[in-house]
């Protein structure tokens, strides 16, 4: 059977795939078939929100290995609901599939997390394909932070992420990349990892991200990659409204290096061209240290874009 779609390309959700991956999905699966029952996740979610009342989850469809059960109402931020996905699976493995789309209708207001960290098995063949789609209209706010994606020996993933916002749109991504997976073997001991961020502000394009790690074919220890370190952290904040993004950019760049009394991270912070958002990368060598800093990051976001802080008591992400 073959791992891919016909044409060896896995456009499913409309996203181009690299060369490397198109490859990939040429490999024979002794499993079931990429896209096959159980292996091609999709969640399609659209929220909305009518005046100051708690924004709602309008429509949704979900397959599995996505699973949702509701939505919580637990935010410090007004109308602001939170939605968790849940994988009853536990895993990711080779020819998965996993779609998600977020519609946030004009005012409404959503934090979209996993219930834990992606794990990513050893493959021998094909890969694993993670999209997300986020669009936010007028006046809208969106966070998607999911737990950590844990890639393990030999594993192959390539993780894509697509923002459209209004102009007066907001929308914070999160992501940690953990390369030694959960077992005692090399750091980077996966096959590829391929991570694509896409941000669109009222059309134009803001920002074009890619993190393309292949340790066969380079160590991604060189200075000019991750350096000494291992785990990589990155926030996107995304908000072409916001009228000091230099003085968030600022104030970000300020917390991280004051949240910390050693070297156990290295962090950044950058204004989007057309100032239309900050882009925050942070470098580590344990996950639970790159966590706490993007935490950190996107709670110093919530203060100066909401006025109130991240809930993150209990996230034990």
């Amino acid at each position: 059977m073959n791992g891919g779609s016909a044409n060896g390309d896995d456009d499913a959700a409309g996203v181009a795939v690299p060369p490397a991956f198109r490859e990939y999905g040429e490999e024979e699966l002794q499993q079931s078939p990429a896209f096959g029952h159980g292996k091609d996740g999709v969640a399609d979610l659209v929220i909305g929100r009518e005046g100051d009342n708690p924004t709602r989850l309008l429509s949704d469809f979900v397959k599995v290995p996505y699973h949702l059960t509701g939505t919580l109402d637990s935010d410090p931020a007004p109308g602001l609901t939170t939605i968790c996905l849940q994988d009853p699976t536990a895993v990711v493995t080779q020819g998965d599939r996993r779609r998600l789309s977020v519609e946030a209708r004009a005012g409404s207001r959503a934090h979209v997390t996993t219930q834990s960290a992606t794990k990513v098995q050893s493959m021998n063949a094909s890969y694993a394909h993670l999209d997300a789609t986020l669009t936010a209209e007028s006046g809208a706010y969106v966070e998607y932070l999911p737990g950590p994606t844990i890639l393990n020996e030999n594993a192959r993933c390539l993780q894509t992420t697509t923002v459209s916002a209004a102009e007066d749109a907001t929308v914070v991504v999160g992501d940690v990349f953990v390369p030694d997976g959960l077992s005692d073997h090399e750091p980077f001991g996966f096959d590829h990892y391929h991570s694509r961020f896409e941000a669109r502000v009222g059309g134009d394009l803001v920002c074009a991200d890619a993190v393309d790690l292949r340790p066969d074919a380079r160590d991604p220890r060189d200075p000019a990659t991750v350096g000494d370190h291992e785990v990589v952290g990155t926030l996107y904040v995304v908000a072409s409204a916001e009228p000091e993004v230099d003085a968030l950019g600022d104030r970000i760049h300020d917390r991280l290096a004051d949240g910390g009394d050693d070297d156990r991270v290295v962090a950044g912070a950058s204004v989007l061209r057309d100032d239309a958002g900050v882009a925050v990368r942070v470098l580590g060598d344990r996950s639970a240290d790159v966590v706490t800093a993007i935490e950190a990051a996107w709670d110093e976001t919530r203060e100066a874009l909401l006025g109130v802080g991240a809930p993150l008591e209990g996230r034990g992400r």
